[in-house]
């Protein structure tokens, strides 16, 4: 009995953090796609039109959405702490979603022409937190990668 009023109160919990962020899937991906392209302290013109291109493809919204939400995503991405509160958001893709996801960020960080190794390390990790095995991880790098 108290078990289960230990896991309903902290489920509760967590309810209520997530609310607090306002942080949801859409916010979460665009925010992903923010640090990429902001890993190397430079984002260019290209990087920008690259980001809101896979927003466009992976969500299905206008490109006016898009450069809406990838304003938000800036401000958030900026002051984040970790990828963690944006990969914990986006745990209920589906395979195929995450791999689109991984190859988008690939995009962004080659959108400029110069692969950055931090812009390597966060596509690196988003993988790892969002459960993308290692072959998937390269095969949407290479994908991706300018001949």
């Amino acid at each position: 009995m108290i078990k289960s009023l230990k896991t309903f109160f902290n489920q509760l919990i967590q309810e209520q953090q997530q609310d607090k962020s306002g942080i949801d899937s859409h916010l979460a991906i665009a925010s992903l796609l923010c640090q990429v392209s902001q890993a190397d302290h430079s984002v260019d013109e290209q990087e920008q039109v690259t980001k809101t291109q896979m927003l466009v493809k992976l969500l299905s919204i206008t490109e006016n959405e898009a450069v809406n939400l990838l304003n938000q995503a800036a401000q958030l991405s900026k002051n984040s702490a970790s990828l963690y509160e944006f990969t914990d958001h986006l745990r209920d893709l589906e395979h195929q979603q995450r791999f689109d996801l991984i190859q988008s960020l690939w995009q962004v960080a080659y959108a400029d022409n110069q692969l950055d190794p931090v812009e390597e390390a966060i596509i690196r990790k988003v993988a790892e937190l969002l459960y993308v095995n290692h072959s998937d991880f390269i095969r949407a790098k290479l994908s991706v990668a300018p001949e």
